[in-house]
């Protein structure tokens, strides 16, 4: 029997006898971890073996650990890391020292990660913000001319596996011109496709090799101007899968998020529908779950293929010298500015 495809939050730091049943019941493909899971490693460390206990295999594990403004691992127990920006700055002074960076801040990340059983991280974003954008993306992203966000979130990739981490592509094909917070609202952009083909969506093509995406809930109106990219079969197929070739498993972003419309099974199956290989749902409420999960079937064809193939992706980390690499870290970022 395969696992659904859906990938969930959990309520709290422990998981509970009736999230595990539901767990067991449901089997989502994968977790997902916030702040309100996590609290200390040898805690974190407890919670991932459960749930993987819960279905029975080696489940991924996933977390938002971006470093900036999106850590959900963080002091005093782990380092606070710069945003994608400060990377950006380093780079602008010195490209090999802004790639050495961000893949640097990156394999970091991934050692906290794996030693507390955290196997996915929804890094690297190669989003292009403009003039006029909401602030949602701001800081997060790295730098505002695709071939340098390219390079530096390829350096991030790249970090992130060489620690034994998976990096999740975020958010196809381009949230850095919407002018609304997707959270709380649905952002539609009014480029031209010309000026998406150059800028926003150019930002992602060097980095579709990658074996995870996240899609934006971003309307394109050029493309298509009654869905967001989560839900639109146009964008998944001549975007997403098409101009930017990406091949890898993609999730949804967040289906509880403000921007989508309809009940949670709506916006579940409408997301299936359009293309996504798995739904996201991240805010541990329980009967928003069970929606979710009544609506997700089993990982099957093509969706399962992409599934396997971004686990196969999984490698035991590389030798690391962690106090050396913390110790070049900080001079490249105290080299950036900003130390």
């Amino acid at each position: 029997m395969a696992p659904r495809a859906f990938i969930t939050g959990l309520a709290g730091p422990v998981l509970s006898p009736d999230e595990k049943a539901f767990f067991r019941e449901s089997d989502p493909w994968g977790f997902i971890l916030f702040k309100r899971n996590i609290s200390a490693p040898a805690q974190v460390s407890e919670l991932t073996a459960a749930l993987r206990e819960a279905v029975g295999r080696d489940a991924p594990i996933l977390v938002d650990q971006e470093g900036g403004r999106v850590q959900r691992l963080g002091p005093p127990h782990w380092p606070a890391y710069p945003p994608g920006a400060t990377y950006a700055r380093i780079y602008q002074r010195n490209k090999t020292a802004g790639l050495e960076a961000a893949r640097l801040g990156a394999r970091l990340i991934a050692y906290d990660l794996a030693a507390v059983g955290i196997d996915v991280d929804c890094l690297p974003l190669a989003d292009v913000p403009v003039a006029g954008s909401d602030a949602v993306i701001g800081d997060r992203a790295y730098g505002t001319d695709p071939e340098q966000v390219a390079a530096l979130a390829g350096a991030a990739a790249g970090g992130l596996q060489e620690g034994g981490v998976l990096p999740v592509l975020k958010h196809l094909p381009g949230h850095g011109r919407a002018t609304a917070d997707s959270h709380l609202a649905l952002p539609t952009v009014d480029a031209d496709r010309a000026t998406l083909d150059r800028t926003d969506f150019a930002a992602f093509k060097p980095l579709s090799a990658l074996p995870l995406g996240m899609t934006a809930h971003v309307v394109f109106s050029a493309i298509d101007p009654k869905h967001p990219a989560t839900t639109s079969a146009t964008m998944v197929r001549e975007v997403i899968r098409g101009f930017i070739g990406f091949q890898g498993l993609l999730m949804s972003d967040d289906v509880s998020m403000g921007a989508l419309s309809g009940t949670l099974g709506e916006r579940s199956r409408a997301a299936l529908a359009a293309g996504c290989d798995v739904v996201l749902h991240c805010n541990g409420k329980r009967e928003e779950m069970d929606a979710v999960a009544q609506n997700s079937p089993e990982l099957a064809g093509e969706a399962a293929r992409r599934a396997d193939a971004a686990l196969k992706a999984r490698r035991k980390p590389r030798d690391f010298d962690v106090i050396q690499a913390r110790a070049r870290f900080a001079v490249l970022i105290g080299e950036g500015g900003v130390a």
